[in-house]
């Protein structure tokens, strides 16, 4: 397969303090790789940093076969990384509707774009009937919805996850993970970071768990849902 994403001996720091501490890893087309961890494990920073955000302390970054360490976030977006943050960092005083039209800010097809805003209100039906309405009056999982269908709007090569079920309720995360699961099957790419271990490891076709700063264990999705010390870290089984 083809490595779309290449991560070698990637360190990160702020000030002095490393928080990735020489992590490698590889994302080959059409894949979900994720990363798990508990809080602290440098997850997001790593997210952070392939999108260009922070910016390495040391370590090689390709992707789809160029460097990204001194690429700015901006151009990184248009290479085709897209990554929906933690938190999901919606507009709150624009539209629905404003949002995804922001996530196409790089883009210059009408046409194209307008096609694309209406996949995300198939996508997510919710997001279509109130398109109207101020994001910031969406409960946490429409937010997300958002977050993500924004996203999608650069039309990335790549997609990139950060928590997308936190704060969610059961129902709503099966929503999310089952939306993960589709773009999957119709051909995206994705890097996924996910706290919630079970729901994860099962979408995923490639792990690696992270412990402060480092990658300590890495497999498919299916032997690290099934591995002992996995299970009693992250599953909360004896």
């Amino acid at each position: 397969m083809t490595a779309l994403l290449k991560v070698e001996d990637l360190k990160v720091a702020y000030g002095k303090i490393e928080a990735v501490k020489g992590i490698s890893f590889q994302v080959n087309e059409g894949e979900i790789v994720c990363l798990v961890g508990t809080n602290g494990a440098g997850k997001t920073t790593t997210l952070r940093t392939l999108s260009g955000l922070i910016k390495p302390k040391s370590g090689s970054i390709t992707f789809d076969g160029k460097p990204l360490a001194s690429v700015p976030a901006h151009k990184i977006v248009s290479l085709g990384l897209a990554h929906s943050p933690e938190g999901r960092h919606i507009f709150p005083r624009l539209t629905i509707a404003e949002n995804l039209q922001l996530g196409a800010f790089l883009r210059t097809d009408k046409e194209g774009i307008e096609k694309d805003v209406q996949r995300a209100y198939e996508m997510f039906p919710i997001l279509g009937e109130r398109r109207k309405q101020a994001a910031g009056t969406l409960s946490g999982g429409e937010q997300q919805m958002l977050a993500m269908g924004r996203a999608l709007m650069s039309q990335p090569k790549l997609l990139m996850l950060d928590e997308p079920s936190m704060g969610l309720s059961p129902l709503m995360m099966q929503k999310i993970m089952a939306t993960i699961k589709d773009l999957k099957a119709a051909g995206m790419t994705i890097l996924l970071v996910e706290q919630n271990a079970q729901a994860a490891l099962s979408l995923a076709d490639h792990a690696h768990v992270m412990e402060i700063g480092k990658v300590v264990l890495s497999g498919t999705g299916r032997d690290l849902l099934h591995n002992e010390d996995v299970r009693k870290a992250y599953l909360g089984e004896d």
